[in-house]
């Protein structure tokens, strides 16, 4: 995929974009399409599709130590194996060496990267939801922080683009809190979940259970190269069938379809340069990741898609007269309102029945519960603002069920070959509202390995969050109760900020320069060429999984710049 290369003699392209995970795929493959003489540059190493998803066919049993890393590895990634399951041998190539990539946490926070070509979109929940109004005018509505820029129906379109390339399974319900789509068949529910989808439609006005809505192919309809979902789940390792959606098995072979990419990997990124004269960027400076030779490359516009926070260090980086404190720092909001969804909490319990009840496959979703509170009505909230919605699944049993026969021989083995009980589970995601306190900062004392400043995180959950937790596990245990489920036992396991891994909000949009960083097109406002769509953008968190958000935004970013460049804007 892509021919990457560092040519001395060309240095100059219409666009730069730096990334090429979900937004930067994106990114490439619109501007790309447009016509854009185009380099992508990516700060890890390369990653082919198919042929480097090394771990991807392989069984349990193909691990040694039952897939933990040997202590030595391990040692290597402490604070990426905050999550429990990212640093696992199946996966643990996917996030990165902390010890070569060190942060500091003034406050506990858990940043969990990937650095290569395709970033997190190899690795990603792939649960695919739309924002609402309700979502872009909370903030206006509720007097936090400041009003997004944008409406539901500025995005719409956008949200119909991207669905209707990428492939989301879903069924429409008609939600105000969650916009219909363009979805592929929805992967069904099974026995247990539908009783549990039905027991709830029964016991509460307004709470609607649904299947997780997943960027995964579900029918035989083409799309270039992908196929349909298998029911592996083992989609953490890379999909060889192209199945889900991610930037390596899609919008990058998009782009490379065209002859507009050049596609550059090891490349680290820390600085976009600024012309005084002109008001506008000219290109970006770079540090080879392995040789650490340093190169610029010059470009008419600017696409920063390495995620919320290397996107924010890099503009952090680029100082200069007229920009002292980081690019478009005019409103001293780069860095600041970092949000993430508060998750871990919940609750899980037994069902008794459907014993003569199995599933085929091991579909990558179970349920999905949309927001309810805070909708108006009887669902509002005096303790605490905004909502949260619901994941969760049923399943059949598992190695407790074994051990707990006590037995040898024959009747142990019998015992195994039969499926244990019904088991369902439930955990909240919540919204985190937007704190200018709860901040990022760069350390110039303490450098990284290519003589970089390291990220320093100074941000936590506050009463709000603490409010709605309660809710969050009291509301799973009563539904569970309610629906019939017994032994139910609530859990919170709260960790940090950055364990949902949805870093959101350090240079946020909107109207006005003094309190934003970006306006309604994703555009610094004091650097018109210069276009940040990533999790950077988001003037607030919902309690949804973003990444539909921001293809949808970096889509119609991308279509604004091809125009403006056009009509000699920028």
């Amino acid at each position: 995929m892509g021919k990457f290369y560092y040519n001395q003699e060309q240095d100059s392209y219409d666009a730069i974009v730096v990334g090429t995970g979900i937004s930067g795929g994106w990114a490439a493959k619109e501007l790309c399409e447009k016509g854009l003489k185009t380099l992508v540059l990516e700060r890890g190493r390369m990653v082919k599709h198919i042929e480097d998803y090394e771990t991807a066919n392989m069984d349990d049993w193909d691990f040694p130590l039952r897939g933990d890393l040997p202590l030595e590895e391990q040692k290597k990634q402490l604070k990426q194996a905050r999550t429990g399951y990212t640093t696992k041998a199946p996966s643990a190539m996917w996030f990165v060496n902390d010890l070569e990539h060190p942060y500091n946490e003034i406050k506990r926070f858990d940043w969990m990267r990937g650095y290569h070509v395709g970033g997190r979109s190899l690795q990603w929940g792939r649960h695919s939801y739309r924002w609402s109004d309700i979502d872009f005018t909370a903030n206006q509505k509720d007097g936090i922080s400041i009003d997004w820029p944008v409406r539901y129906k500025d995005i719409a379109p956008w949200y119909d683009k991207v669905e209707s390339y990428i492939g989301v399974t879903g069924e429409n319900l008609g939600l105000p809190q969650l916009p219909d789509g363009q979805f592929e068949p929805m992967m069904e529910l099974n026995c247990v979940e539908q009783e549990f989808r039905e027991k709830t439609a029964e016991n509460y006005d307004g709470r609607v259970v649904t299947a997780g809505r997943v960027a995964h192919i579900n029918s035989d309809k083409a799309y270039d190269g992908r196929s349909r979902c298998q029911y592996r789940n083992r989609c953490i390792r890379g999909c060889p069938f192209g199945a889900y959606f991610s930037s390596n098995s899609s919008t990058l072979p998009a782009a490379e379809k065209t002859g507009n990419m050049t596609l550059r990997p090891d490349s680290i990124v820390h600085e976009v340069i600024y012309d005084p004269d002109t008001k506008r960027a000219t290109g970006v400076k770079v540090i080879d990741r392995v040789t650490k030779e340093t190169h610029e490359f010059k470009a008419k516009v600017i696409f920063l898609c390495a995620s919320a926070i290397a996107s924010t260090s890099i503009l952090m980086q680029s100082k200069s007269d007229t920009f002292p404190d980081g690019m478009g720092n005019a409103s001293d909001q780069l860095g600041r309102n970092i949000m993430d969804h508060h998750l871990g909490v919940g609750a899980s319990g037994k069902y008794d029945g459907f014993e003569d009840k199995y599933y085929k496959g091991r579909k990558p979703n179970g349920i999905y519960l949309p927001r309810f509170r805070n909708l108006g009505g009887d669902t509002n909230r005096t303790d605490y603002k905004r909502g949260f919605g619901y994941q969760g699944g049923a399943s059949r049993g598992d190695w407790e069920d074994s051990v707990a026969e006590l037995s040898y021989g024959k009747d142990l083995k019998d015992a195994i070959l039969k499926p244990g009980g019904w088991r369902f589970g439930m955990t909240g995601f919540g919204e985190t509202l937007p704190y200018e306190e709860n901040r990022m900062t760069m350390d110039y004392e303490k450098l990284d390995g290519w003589g970089l400043p390291t990220v320093t995180f100074d941000a936590e959950f506050k009463e709000n969050e603490w409010a709605m937790r309660k809710d969050m596990k009291e509301s799973a245990v009563d539904m569970l109760e309610k629906a019939g489920f017994r032994d139910v036992e609530p859990y919170d396991n709260p960790g940090a900020l950055g364990l949902g891994i949805h870093e959101m909000g350090t240079a946020r949009m909107g109207r006005d320069r003094r309190t934003s960083v970006l306006n309604a097109h994703n555009q610094l406002h004091d650097v018109p060429n210069v276009y940040v769509t990533d999790g950077s953008f988001m003037t607030s968190a919902n309690c949804v999984n973003p990444s539909l958000t921001y293809m949808a935004f970096t889509a119609r970013a991308a279509e604004h710049a091809a125009n403006e460049l056009k009509k000699g804007n920028i």
